[in-house]
This record gives structure tokens, sequence and C-alpha cells, in this order.
């Protein structure tokens, strides 16, 4: 009898050693030894799978990876050094001069920095979409697009995009479907079990959990890892073993904690719906969401964040995050602690207002990362921070 996803997250050893310990443990080690010559002449000609060197390979990693894959339903995967490292590393090991990549309009701002200024040095040209209207995106497919690349829910604005017309669109056209499911974590969807390809993370936010170590991962098909493991292997944005280890203990707990950051998200968004000071409010699991019908058919809960727009604009939403006294002001997400952030001045800054106003990132929005702190009072210091 196969095992549950969130066993294997658990349950899975990748150490390959004889000893007994019951936790892992951790490979910090930069190289591996061979007992002979000829040893060492077969692991280099990848005639084993033993390890040469913590920028290709490490067994602390490899639990890690191997983890997450099994979480995510995918074939194999491999682990990077930060979030946005994953995303470049996709869109480097599969897209060269001439080529075309079609992405929705909402993504996270660095990743956007990356598409618009980066790409475009290499001959990678894009474009946008809107990923509300799936009917839009055929017109925009180019003989040259390769990949078709999106994130949902959206960053910050919580933007439903449906995975499976995306699914249907890179199948019809041979594309690679690239999938940001940070915001979702495997917990809350799997876009492989709707046609992803590729799956990336940034393992800082939810993964992890407790704002410590930064990391990211892709997985996905095994003919498409092996190309991301060739282009990180020769450029080497590894992920250290010691953020390794610390992330595959984190994901033995990924289940039981996303299943709390949601409730206590639903919770508080349930509470401000309405309040008098908020001129809008966007959660997956409220009815009132605009993509609604389509979150609870790919999604298994609503996700931690909690996003609304207030009254007022910049000076409503300056005035906010001044007045609170128990959420952290910071630039992560997805920790145990509470933390509310003003997109159009962090994260998002970097773009137009043009840019900003075509995915709904307006001046008053503020976007709440629900922790594990008891729902009350999460709540409450929200309430005394919008009189």
């Amino acid at each position: 009898m196969s095992r549950h996803r969130i066993t294997d997250a658990i349950r899975i050893r990748s150490d390959r050693t004889k000893d007994r310990e019951h936790s892992s443990p951790l490979y910090l080690t930069s190289s591996f030894a061979f007992d002979d010559a000829e040893q060492m002449r077969a692991t280099f000609a990848d005639e084993n799978d033993d390890y040469i060197y913590s920028r290709f390979s490490n067994p602390s990693v490899q639990e890690f990876t191997d983890r997450l894959a099994a979480l995510e339903g995918a074939e194999d995967g491999f682990a990077t050094a930060s979030g946005m490292s994953a995303i470049m590393a996709t869109f480097l090991a599969f897209l060269k001069q001439g080529d075309h990549l079609l992405c929705c309009n909402a993504i996270f701002g660095s990743t956007h920095g990356v598409i618009t200024k980066y790409l475009p040095k290499y001959g990678i040209g894009y474009t946008y979409v809107d990923g509300s209207n799936p009917a839009s995106w055929e017109a925009a497919v180019k003989p040259n697009t390769k990949m078709f690349f999106l994130e949902t829910p959206t960053n910050p604005g919580l933007d439903i995009i449906d995975l499976e017309a995306a699914g249907q669109l890179c199948k019809k056209h041979n594309l690679i479907y690239n999938v940001d499911n940070c915001f979702a974590t495997p917990i809350g969807q799997t876009p492989i079990d709707f046609g992803a390809d590729l799956v990336v993370h940034s393992a800082t936010k939810w993964i992890d959990g407790q704002g410590r170590v930064l990391g990211g991962a892709v997985v996905g098909k095994k003919e498409l890892i092996k190309d991301v493991y060739l282009f990180c292997r020769s450029t080497g944005p590894a992920l250290s073993p010691f953020n390794a280890w610390v992330l595959s203990r984190s994901l033995e707990t990924l289940d039981v904690r996303m299943e709390r950051h949601s409730s206590n998200a639903l919770h508080i968004a349930t509470a401000l719906e309405g309040h008098p000071a908020i001129s809008s409010l966007k959660y997956p699991f409220l009815p009132s969401h605009p993509q609604h019908a389509i979150a609870i058919r790919q999604m298994k809960n609503g996700g931690g964040i909690v996003c609304f727009e207030l009254k007022g604009g910049l000076a409503s939403g300056k005035s906010f995050l001044d007045k609170l006294k128990m959420l952290s002001l910071t630039a992560n997400l997805g920790d145990t602690k509470s933390i509310a952030s003003h997109p159009a001045s962090t994260t998002h800054a970097k773009l137009t207002d043009a840019e900003r106003a075509a995915v709904n990132i307006t001046p008053g929005l503020i976007r709440i990362s629900v922790g594990l702190e008891h729902r009350d009072d999460i709540l409450q210091d929200i309430l005394q921070a919008l009189k």
C-alpha cells in the first residue's frame, strides 16, 4: 500500500548511512572522499550516484529535495540558495536567445524585475497576460513561445489563476508549464496534478515557517529537473547543507502549521470583511473572492495570506502599519509570527504606478501574513490599528 505524501515528507531519508540516528544527521562538508581511483572515476562518469561535491549534491540537501518532491507529487527536484535563484534557474535552463516567455501579469516584484530587466539582455522576449482572463491567453502565444510561467495565489493581490486552464493551454502548444507555488505550498495545492511540468518554491517562506533561513527549490518532471541540475551545477546557486537540514525538519510540520495558518487567516478575513475602514478585502476561501469557485476547486485550503485595501490610500496604509503593536513589519512572510506589509512601497516599489495599477496593487493595499498566534490576539491588533 502506498504511503500518503505527508508521511513521506516526514519519513524519507536520503543520508545513505548505516547508523541508527532517528533524526537525520547534518552533513556539513564541501566534498566527499572516495575509496579508490576507480570509484572516483565512475562517480564523475555518472556510473553511480555517489556524492562528489556539495555544490552538486549533498545528503542533507537531497533529503529536503526528496521530501518536497514527494509532497508535490513530482518525479525529482533540485534545491537552490533562494526562491529567486530557483525561478532564475528554470528560466535560464530552458530559455535561449529568440525564445518567448508567456507570463501572468500579477507576479512577485523581483520576478517581474528578472523578466523585464534581465531576460531581454539575453534576447528572451516576454508577454504578460491577465491571469483572470484565460480566454485571452491563446492570442498571446507566439511560434517561439516556450514556457508559461504563473503564480497562484498571486503576490500580493491573491488573484487565483485557473491551473487546469493553464495546463490545457500548455499541452495544446507544447509549452513548459512552470508554476510558483510559494503562497499555497504543496499542502494547499499541487499544480502537478493539473499538468504543471515544473513547480518552484521560495522555501524561505511557509516551508521554513520560522524566518530562519533562505532556500528555494524546483521540482517536476525528471528529464526537466536534469537540465535544471546541470545548469545549477555549473552556475552554483546551491542550497547550503545546514539550510537544507533546517528546511527538511520544517517539512515534517508543514501540514499541521498550514492548517493553523489557514484557519487563522479565514477567521481574520471573515471578521474584517465589511469593516468601515476597509474598501475591499480578499481571501481565496471567502465567497466574495472573484475567483472563489476556482480556489475551492484547486486548493485544499485558502492559505495564510489576507489582503485588504484601506480607505484613504497611502496615508492610511502608513498610519495602519505605525499603529500595529504586535504584528511585525518585515519583508518576509510565512512566519509563525504575523506580519503586515505595504506592497506598493516595499516588495513592488520598483514597478511603475501603471504596472502596479494593472495588477491591483493600490496605494492603500495591506498584506497580512497570518501567523500561529491565537487568532483573537491577531485580530485585536489589526482592529485597534484600524481605528
